[in-house]
């Protein structure tokens, strides 16, 4: 891979290369830890750059001063979500101010450029993410709400985009802007009270992450809540991705209007990213039927997350654009029920 010398001027002594061997334990010498749990995940974007047409297209470059690396930057495609790159950068922060990061993007930018001409990725838009806050843990825990009326909430008081964040600032100045909230949210046991399904015809039934009908099931809800980052999610990748053996999907619990025998399809399911039971949340993906009416889909949602919190502790993902489940923690993590664990902002290049 050659590197572009178009684009922002580097500052002298410093050069741009390929990322090599090595570069993540030189580089996190000079980092440190990082400082929350999306800034983990993002540090693990920085890989090899691709060699091979089967491989995922990927470019990642290290900058460094006077031999020493000290900042690195990434782009790569993704065959789930082909409208944007994925893009993370980072400088060592005696080196930030000096134009090394906005040099790195510039860079990378024009690999991108390149791969378009010659048809490798379909697309120069990119996307990145961090953390906006830190959630504290509510010192009290209010009294039991049904799910009715946590469905009955309005979407929660708005937040603000954190303008004065410094990787809002840096990507502002790259031409991003806000496209996305997704929130880690941690729903505590017993504080919501479930249905009752004795005489509903509500039907609830664990099912092999293996199953046709749930993988069939997952990938049209995930396809579904992703308008605002289009997904080719297929039954394969959904299999692949999210219910597969390397994904640590343990076990699927699904709500049905009436026993299967009887014609129900599934309304909501859940699938566990958690092996056994702890005091910790159990990691789960919450979804529901996509061609349900918004209000039947928030209740089947809200009583199968009933269900699952009854005596265990539950953590969730759920971006903004889940408009069935987000009235429905914005309530809990109002009236104290729930806590976010992560709140993370998603910028991108072509966002309105």
């Amino acid at each position: 891979m050659t590197v572009p010398d178009d684009g922002p001027r580097l500052p002298a002594g410093v050069t741009l290369r390929p990322w090599a061997e090595g570069d993540d334990l030189r580089l996190l010498e000079l980092w440190g830890d990082p400082t929350d749990a999306q800034h983990h995940q993002d540090r693990a974007m920085l890989r090899p750059s691709s060699t091979r047409p089967d491989e995922p297209w990927a470019r990642c470059l290290v900058a460094e001063d006077e031999g020493i690396p000290v900042a690195a930057a990434v782009v790569y495609a993704s065959s789930v979500h082909p409208q944007r790159l994925w893009f993370y950068a980072e400088t060592t922060r005696e080196q930030r101010g000096r134009g090394i990061a906005t040099a790195l993007t510039g860079a990378l930018r024009a690999e991108a450029a390149a791969a378009l001409s010659a048809g490798t990725v379909v697309t120069t838009e990119l996307k990145a993410r961090f953390a906006a806050v830190d959630s504290g843990v509510p010192e009290t825990t209010p009294p039991e709400t049904t799910p009715s009326e946590a469905t009955a909430s309005e979407a929660g008081a708005a937040v603000p985009e954190p303008a004065e964040h410094p990787a809002a600032a840096f990507l502002a100045d790259q031409g991003f802007a806000p496209l996305q909230r997704s929130r880690r949210i941690a729903v505590g046991p017993g504080v919501i009270t479930a249905p009752e399904l004795d005489g509903t015809g509500l039907a609830v039934e664990e099912l092999a992450t293996g199953s046709v009908e749930l993988t069939q099931a997952v990938a049209a809800f995930y396809e579904a809540t992703h308008g605002w980052d289009p997904a080719e999610m297929t039954v394969g990748r959904a299999q692949q991705l999210l219910l597969g053996p390397s994904t640590g999907a343990s076990g699927a619990v699904v709500l049905r209007p009436r026993p299967k025998d009887q014609g129900g399809n599934i309304d909501a399911f859940a699938i566990s990213y958690t092996p056994e039971r702890s005091e910790d949340p159990t990691d789960v993906l919450l979804g529901w039927n996509p061609e349900l009416a918004p209000a039947d889909a928030q209740a089947a949602a809200a009583s199968l997350l009933a269900l699952l919190t009854a005596q265990y502790p539950v953590q969730l993902e759920v971006d903004e654009a889940m408009e069935v489940l987000t009235p429905v923690l914005d309530r809990l993590v109002a009236s104290g029920h729930a806590r976010v664990l992560l709140d993370t902002r998603i910028w991108a290049t072509d966002a309105s």
